[in-house]
């Protein structure tokens, strides 16, 4: 029996393991571009992340869009977040992370920070859903879903979920 739970605790550690080493390379190819890309009002770097296969659906306005449909909605205020000089950055916190070696599903809670020059910063939060896919070796965006939850999401809901790393 003690040599069924040690080859158990084994197995558990191997798997967190490679669990860990997806979310890394989730984190290079995926996060790390989605928010650099975000801030910089980059609509092609940003679309870069996800997959042509996207369905995107911000659950607060009931909608959902291809990729297509999402990629002209992020031009549009891309182009106008750049003339009107807001400043915009994107943070990201895991309430919960799970990878094999080509799919994984990931819900968070991310903070949007706005700012123009004079004005007062403006935070919006929400609960992400996204699923993710391995295509040719890079880690995509299939699905994306977030909401406001209501309201009900904030800087303590922000605070309580991890860190990226």
């Amino acid at each position: 029996m003690k040599r069924i739970a040690i080859i158990l605790s084994v197995l558990v550690l191997a798997l967190n393991s490679f669990a860990q080493h997806y979310q890394q390379e989730i984190n290079e190819q995926v996060w790390k571009p989605f928010m650099k890309t975000f801030g910089e009002f980059n609509t092609a770097g940003f679309m870069a992340v996800h997959s042509a296969d996207l369905v995107r659906s911000p659950r607060d306005s009931k909608t959902v869009s291809t990729f297509e449909e999402y990629k002209a909605s992020n031009e549009k205020w891309d182009k106008q977040g750049k003339e009107s000089k807001t400043v915009r950055s994107i943070e990201l916190r895991f309430l919960e992370r799970i990878a094999s070696a080509s799919q994984g599903y990931e819900v968070g809670i991310y903070k949007v920070t706005f700012s123009r020059a004079g004005e007062a910063l403006q935070h919006y939060y929400g609960k992400f859903h996204v699923a993710l896919r391995k295509e040719n070796g890079t880690w995509k965006i299939l699905v994306d879903s977030d909401s406001g939850e209501g309201g009900t999401i904030n800087e303590s809901s922000f605070q309580q979920a991890r860190a990226m790393e």
